[in-house]
Order: C-alpha cells, then sequence, then structure tokens
C-alpha cells in the first residue's frame, strides 16, 4: 500500500488510520497477529533479549496479549508501560503475571496499584512498539501523545521493533525533531530492517 500524506496534516492522516484499522474484523485481528507473532518469537533479537517491554495492546492494534502470555509461561522477563498523563511519559513495570493488569490510563491494560514493580529504563534491553503508520525507514506515527518518542529517546541503543498490519505501512512519514523511528518492523507479511535503511540513506545524504 502506498499513501504519502504531505498535503495531509497529521491529524487527519491519523484519523484515517485508526478508522481504517477499526474496520478490520477481530477475527483477522487476532489472525494476522499470530503471524506477527511467530516472526517475532522467531527473530534473532527476541530470542536474545533478558528484559522485554511489550507494549500491551487495545482496540484494533496488532495484539500483544497471546505474546505477553506465553512469555510470561515461558520465563521470560516481561515489562509493561504505565502511562504517566501529566506529564506524558512512561514508567516501566516488571509484569509477573497477567491477572496484575487492570484498565488504566486510555483504557489500556496497566499493573494494578499494589502490583506495580518499577525498573529503571536501563534494565530494558528490547522495545516492542505501537504505532498507527509507519514507513519503512522506520518513522512511526503514533496516537499524538509522544509516550514512545519519549522513551527510544531515553534509551536510543536499546533496539526497538515496531508491529503493525501491513496497510499500516506507507510510503512516507514526515518527522519532527522530536520524533524516534524503530530498528525493525514486523507485519503479517514482511519484516523490515529499518536500520539498514536509516543507514543507507544517512551515507547518500
Amino acid at each position: 500500500m502506498h499513501i504519502w500524506f504531505v498535503s495531509m496534516s497529521k491529524v487527519l492522516f491519523r484519523q484515517m488510520m485508526i478508522k481504517r484499522r477499526n474496520q478490520v474484523k477481530q477475527e483477522d485481528v487476532l489472525e494476522k497477529s499470530r503471524f506477527i507473532e511467530r516472526s517475532l518469537t522467531d527473530h534473532v533479537r527476541y530470542q536474545q533479549a533478558n528484559n522485554i517491554l511489550f507494549y500491551v495492546s487495545y482496540g484494533n492494534e496488532v495484539n500483544t496479549h497471546h505474546l505477553i502470555q506465553k512469555a510470561l509461561e515461558n520465563g521470560r522477563t516481561i515489562c509493561v508501560p504505565i502511562s504517566d498523563i501529566k506529564t506524558r511519559t512512561l514508567h516501566i513495570a516488571h509484569l509477573i503475571s497477567w491477572d496484575n493488569l487492570a484498565p488504566g490510563a486510555y483504557g489500556i491494560l496497566e499493573p494494578k496499584k499494589d502490583k506495580q514493580r518499577f525498573v529503571s529504563l536501563d534494565h530494558i534491553d528490547l522495545i516492542i512498539v505501537p504505532g498507527v503508520a509507519f514507513d519503512r525507514k522506520g518513522n512511526r506515527l503514533g496516537h499524538g501523545k509522544g509516550y514512545y518518542d519519549w522513551l527510544i529517546s531515553k534509551i536510543p541503543n536499546v533496539y526497538s521493533i515496531g508491529l503493525a498490519f501491513s496497510f499500516q505501512i506507507v510510503e512516507r512519514i514526515p518527522v519532527e525533531p522530536k520524533d524516534r523511528a524503530v530498528d525493525l518492523i514486523i507485519t503479517e507479511h514482511d519484516i523490515i530492517e529499518c536500520s539498514r535503511t536509516r543507514s543507507q540513506r544517512d551515507d547518500l545524504e
């Protein structure tokens, strides 16, 4: 899919992409998410990671619920974000059990107050990132709050993987100084090595 929205505001483009995502049937979301899950768990970056930060999906995002549950069952060390609405930053908590989650900010599942065990950002060695849209250079359009741009800027050397459905990959996303790209994108059809693309682009510039 090729969409280029230079003449369209980010707000309108975001609304269009979210509307399209919301139109996907739930069974299709789950089916495509399982393909993405297999590609992620087979990837060497995932297999070598010790402390993985997952987003907890909501709505029609690429579903991570099964991914997180399986990782916990397999004894992986899993962390999840807790949104600080006042500062628009993320606190990172160690997740011991799926049952410790409850709806928090924006209705997204977060650890319950009495189950929150915070960890420092330097403990994370892999971030799994959501997005409304991505381009093949790893540039990302989120929900406009800036949480993950802030997070990646705080730990820029940590490898980041964006999960998306194939229709969410667009031709080009204009970037602003605060925006942060991901290193890899996994869709149900493709694995896109963005870090390599960015280095090639930098060489040309």
